[in-house]
Order: structure tokens, then sequence, then C-alpha cells
């Protein structure tokens, strides 16, 4: 359930609503809004008086959520998350932002040969992957620890932040001291002990759907994250498994306004691995964007065709940079912004 406070309600009862909520077992969280503070309450609300806790000083109404993810809900948190990366990028406001990078980091000349181009082209996070979870044992799985170095080096020397993957509890520590956002890639979305560790790890989450997972599944994973403490997830749209075989997955882009109604978290949306296939991911970008979606993430990669992983999803630097250019016209036209090329 949630308390909404009065307008006009002081800390000292804000403060004593909070007491008697944890007195009887249960947890609370805070979320301050334009006009009131909202109080989460998670747990067997039974334990809870409500009509006392109606009747105290500071409280405008009690109202009991009816979904199943109880902060990550618009009833909880009704005006919108906005999500700091890094210095200068937000995710979640009037910026889309763009999120582009090599599916995995080969080498030093390859890295930075991208975050070069992605800074030119006025994105905000280099993405790549340093750990890699590949359906095949025999699949390049990445360079590891020298990956992260490899990223990180890259993306500082051009004012990037930096997003890569962790695979296991094991690596958010190691991962942690060189990236910005932590992805939880498809297949992670719910292994729970990861998520719940994830709420410790003092950095914001990128958490992407999983292939066959519902927009309540999905949400109830989020929520792993947020019952822990950490209040910085987004959403990733990358493509849901169906019976089309034309494209490698199913690119939900009704999930952008659907996650925009239920949920207060930002949402962006990976094309790449949402369709597979290079001559499609434009357009589903484009749409992406005039979907509404708080930002793109796309891979790109120097020479696709000699790529280690992903090469007939990534895009060659030219076509990358076409595509950015459309996609700043459509924010524009719907009154958003897409960072500008340098």
């Amino acid at each position: 359930m949630i308390i909404i406070c009065e307008t006009k309600a002081t800390e000292n009862q804000i403060n004593a609503l909070q007491q008697k909520v944890r007195e009887a077992g249960l947890e609370v969280h805070r979320s301050d809004g334009v006009e009131h503070t909202i109080l989460g309450v998670v747990g067997n609300r039974n334990r809870l008086d409500m009509e006392a806790i109606s009747m105290m000083p500071g409280v405008r109404d009690v109202v009991i959520v009816s979904t199943p993810y109880k902060l990550a809900s618009r009833e909880f948190h009704p005006d919108d998350t906005i999500v700091r990366i890094g210095e200068a990028c937000l995710v979640g406001g009037m910026e889309v932002a763009v999120m582009a990078g090599p599916c995995a980091v080969e080498s030093e000349e390859q890295i930075e040969a991208s975050a070069e181009f992605v800074a030119a082209s006025g994105a905000q996070i280099l993405r790549g992957g340093a750990f890699k979870p590949r359906s095949s044992p025999y699949s390049y799985q990445g360079l590891g620890v020298e990956g992260l170095k490899l990223l990180r080096k890259a993306a500082d020397k051009h004012k990037l932040a930096v997003v890569t993957e962790v695979m296991t509890i094991e690596q958010i520590q190691t991962v942690s001291e060189y990236a910005d956002l932590l992805q939880v890639g498809a297949r992670n979305m719910q292994n729970y002990p990861l998520l719940t560790a994830l709420g410790h790890a003092g950095k914001p989450i990128l958490l992407k759907r999983g292939m066959s997972a519902t927009i309540q599944e999905w949400l109830m994973s989020a929520e792993y994250i947020l019952t822990e403490g950490n209040p910085e997830v987004i959403l990733c749209e990358r493509g849901i498994r169906t019976f089309e075989t034309a494209t490698r997955n199913t690119l939900d882009l009704s999930a952008v306004p659907v996650i925009k109604h239920l949920s207060h978290l930002p949402i962006i949306v990976d094309p790449s691995h949402g369709v597979g296939t290079r001559r499609f991911v434009a357009s589903m970008a484009r749409a992406a964007v005039a979907a509404g979606a708080d930002g793109i993430m796309i891979e790109i990669h120097p020479n696709p065709d000699k790529a280690l992983s992903d090469g007939p999803q990534s895009l060659p630097f030219e076509e990358y940079g076409l595509l950015i250019n459309r996609c700043r016209i459509i924010a524009t036209t719907i009154g958003r912004r897409l960072g500008k090329a340098k």
C-alpha cells in the first residue's frame, strides 16, 4: 500500500509515519514528488492498523496498490524517475540518451575508434561487452578485466560514460570499478540473487527484458533491485521470442507506452538485438524514438563483417551516423532532444 502525505506535511509528521510502519515490521520507501511525499509500504499490511494510520497527522490518503510491483508502479511514484549516468547523462528526462559501441571489446584499436565516433555523433554512453554470455561455449567470451580497462580508457579519453554487462554476483565489484551503468542481460533478468545484490551495488542498473518475459515479470524483476534500496533502474526492451523467424527476436515497441503508463522507470530500446539484422536496425531505432523511448542502444563496429560477436546486426560507422541524424530530427519533432554532433 502507499501513504500519500498532505502537501504541507512536516518532516516530523513524515518521520513519525515511517516509524509507525517500521514498528509493525514492514518496510517503508519514501518518494518525494512535486506536490506530495508518498510512502510505499512493503510487507504484510495486516500487521498495520490502516485506520489508525489514516488518522495520523500529515496523512492525506491510504491507498492499496493493486499491482504486485509496488515500488516500480506509477501509483507509488507518479513523477518520472530520471537516472543520472556518469557526470553529464540523464536518462528519463527531455533528452533521448544514446548508448553505442561494439557488442564486445576486441582490441584497443577497435574500442578507441568506436569511442571516437560515438562521441563525435553526440552520444553520451559507450557500450561494449567485456564478459560475454554466449549460447555456445566455443564463441568469443570477451576479454574480461582487460576489456573493462580498455573500455574505461577509451571512454575517459572522449568524455563518455560506460555501460557493460555484469553476469554474476562475483563480478559486481570488479565491473563497478570501470562502469557507470551496470547491465543485466536478458538471460539474467530472473536471476534474483544477482538482482538483489545489484540493489546494493551503488550504481545505476540497466535491466534488459527477458526473451520470454511478460511486462509484469519484467517489472517484478526491477522490484527486486528497488526493494534493496537502489532506485536507479533503467528498463531496456530488446525483443522477445515469438513464433516469427524473419528477425532474431520480435521487438515489442508497444512496451514503451505500456511501461510509461504502468511505471515511473525510464525505458530505452535496443533495436540491434531486437531484430538481429543490420538492414532493419535503423528503422526500428527511429520508431523507438518516435514511440517515446528515453534512449536507444545501438551496436556499431569499425568493420562489422570481421566482428567477433554479433557482426550481422552491427552498423558500420557511416550508417550509424546517418541514423543518429535522423533520430535527432524525430526527437525534435516530438519535443525532445538528442545530443548534438561534435
